[in-house]
């Protein structure tokens, strides 16, 4: 049997940090999406353990200050694009406004740290969303061009291909054959 899954990412990730969290019976405050603050003084063997165990999930412990705020705005972006109904006009006024810093600076540090660009960024979450959207088949390419704040289903396809490889009518079409395909191994 084969099941497909929809999931809120930040309720997974919440869940996965409290569990490891209390498994070290660490006293800790969640801050926000990715930010923690734990009250107790923490060992270097704990630390060590946390970090092994947050590992097996994807999830890194940040300690530079540029590289804590990279991983800011990578979080703030991944927030916009997945928690958003619409995604806002400016993505540069978007995050200065939740990171509280001149976008200019937060720009060279990215880049910087990530030898890749805000922008750049933003694009592959929106690729990534695209494929989650399309996936759900619950949306016409207008609906997610709207939703991802494409100018036309024509600028998002164009997009998408190019970021992809394929457009996103060919993604959709292997989608399909992938669940028929799954389908008719059961039968």
């Amino acid at each position: 049997m084969k099941l497909y899954l929809k999931f809120d990412s930040n309720i997974a990730f919440k869940k996965i940090i409290q569990e490891q969290l209390d498994k070290l019976r660490l006293n800790y405050d969640y801050l926000g999406f990715a930010e923690i603050e734990i009250d107790d003084a923490v060992s270097g063997s704990e630390m060590k353990e946390l970090d092994t165990c947050l590992n097996l999930y994807g999830i890194q412990i940040v300690e530079t200050q540029k590289s804590v705020l990279v991983q800011k705005i990578k979080d703030a972006i991944i927030e916009m694009v997945y928690s958003e109904d619409k995604l806002p006009i400016s993505n540069s006024a978007y995050l200065t406004d939740k990171l509280k810093q001149r976008y200019g600076y937060l720009s060279s540090v990215f880049t910087e740290i990530t030898y890749t660009s805000i922008e750049n960024f933003i694009l592959l979450q929106k690729a990534e969303r695209a494929k989650q959207l399309i996936s759900t088949n619950e949306f016409t390419f207008t609906e997610i061009a709207y939703t991802l704040n494409y100018s036309s289903v024509a600028h998002f396809s164009n997009q998408f291909k190019g970021i992809t490889g394929i457009t996103p009518s060919a993604f959709q079409r292997i989608i399909k054959k992938r669940r028929e395909n799954s389908i008719n191994l059961k039968e």
